[in-house]
């Protein structure tokens, strides 16, 4: 399947998923598999490893459910995950010996563009990656 014509596009896929330790995982396969299929693998590992960073920062700082929600148009790929907290996402420093908190830095390194959008009840994390 090639990339889809600027006439049929653009499309959008949703994904929920519960509160799981495996959420980052089921998301991460379903922005892959999605990219893929339309013909944007060039896209997919990254838009992949950003959602996974997204998501596991929705399970380890929320404990809430996912709402995964990817867009993909003429000129880029937008992919948003929503919880339900408004506590915003503060990227900070880790330490050399710490194996995590670098996330937020590795999507804003990825991506074209990245941001916030508070929902009224919680906020989508999005990142945006180019055509």
């Amino acid at each position: 399947m090639g990339v889809p014509e600027s006439s049929q596009l653009p499309q959008t896929y949703t994904l929920f998923t519960p509160a799981s330790a495996t959420s980052p995982k089921i998301c991460r396969d379903f922005v892959r598999n999605a990219l893929e299929t339309l013909g944007l693998g060039d896209l997919a590992e990254s838009a992949a490893l950003c959602t996974s960073e997204l998501v596991t920062n929705v399970h380890q700082h929320t404990k809430g459910d996912v709402h995964l929600r990817a867009a993909v148009a003429a000129t880029h790929v937008r992919i948003a995950v929503y919880d339900g907290s408004e506590q915003l996402p503060a990227p900070r420093r880790a330490p050399a010996e710490d194996t995590g908190g670098r996330g937020l830095f590795l999507v804003t390194a990825l991506s074209d563009v990245c941001g916030v959008t508070p929902t009224g009840g919680g906020k989508g994390v999005w990142f945006q990656l180019n055509r």
